[in-house]
């Protein structure tokens, strides 16, 4: 059996952000795309950078990874923030510099929930890996002055019953696990409905305010880059919640607003060749908003 001190896979899972990190890199490095993690306030703060824009594109990344950390199954983490920008100098702080000045930070950022394991089947997986353990060889080392033979007695002798203790203590889990299963699955499934509810109807007030005309008024004086950034964010949080025809081409009208906004800034903006890139990227994504739309209609 391997040293689980040195399996980065089972310290994956059992939540180590090092090997979570190690593991996404390994899957990602054909893509050009690096990883850096930090757990803060019970959610994964992911942080994407590549050298160019193309490797970073929001969907496919987004759904990559997802996948990776549904495979691995980190226990304790549920909530995944992944937040993308071109590649910068190695930074110890960088998820403080990029909630100081998120808009203008990030290329896009996208908040998912992973989908966690059924209890009973890692109950199961667990009792499974438990008894191999206890299968592994373990040779205690004898003392000089005690004959070999009896040693061995003594070895044989306490086995049984350790195996025995183990097993009716891991059943007792499994048996534990699947009766809390069976009486909070409902309610908890529940819960989680209610909060993402909860999260969607925050996400809708806040786009309706963006839209009042104060909003708009205070915007019209601000810089040409922030206000594309906002508007690509309220675009890129409709995107998740999008199903009709409407919605998708509403989403693809921010997406062409933004783009529009990002090819108004000026060639002596600190952040006009990030704006070039920008006025591309968010025209692309108008697009396949425009596509969604059309596949919507049929």
């Amino acid at each position: 059996m391997v040293d689980r001190i040195n399996d980065i896979v089972w310290q994956a899972h059992q939540g180590s952000v090092a090997a979570i990190i190690q593991l996404l890199n390994e899957k990602l490095a054909k893509s050009g795309v690096r990883t850096r993690a930090i757990f803060s306030n019970g959610v994964l703060q992911l942080l994407c950078e590549a050298a160019r824009v193309e490797q970073l594109e929001q969907s496919p990344l987004v759904e990559q990874i997802q996948q990776i950390l549904e495979s691995i199954a980190p226990r304790h983490i549920r909530l995944v923030n992944i937040n993308s920008r071109i590649v910068r100098e190695q930074q110890l702080l960088w998820l403080k510099e990029i909630d100081s000045d998120r808009e203008n930070q990030l290329l896009w950022s996208q908040e998912i929930t992973l989908i966690q394991p059924n209890i009973l089947k890692q109950l199961i997986k667990d009792f499974t890996e438990a008894q191999a353990e206890l299968g592994k060889p373990n040779f205690p080392k004898a003392p000089v002055s005690r004959p070999l033979v009896l040693i061995n007695k003594e070895k044989h002798e306490n086995r049984p019953k350790k195996k025995i203790l183990a097993a009716a203590g891991l059943c007792s889990l499994l048996l534990l696990g699947w009766v809390v299963y069976a009486q909070l699955g409902n309610k908890l499934k529940n819960l989680m409905q209610l909060e993402t509810s909860k999260s969607l109807t925050t996400e809708n007030i806040n786009d309706n305010k963006a839209q009042t005309p104060s909003r708009a008024a205070n915007n019209s004086l601000s810089d040409p880059f922030a206000i594309s950034v906002r508007i690509a964010n309220l675009a890129s949080a409709s995107g998740r919640i999008a199903t009709t025809s409407t919605q998708w081409l509403e989403i693809a009208a921010k997406w062409q607003r933004a783009s529009d906004l990002m090819g108004t800034v000026p060639q002596n903006h600190s952040r006009y060749q990030e704006a070039k890139i920008r006025t591309q990227l968010y025209k692309k994504y108008s697009e396949a908003a425009q596509e969604e739309a059309d596949k919507s209609k049929s």
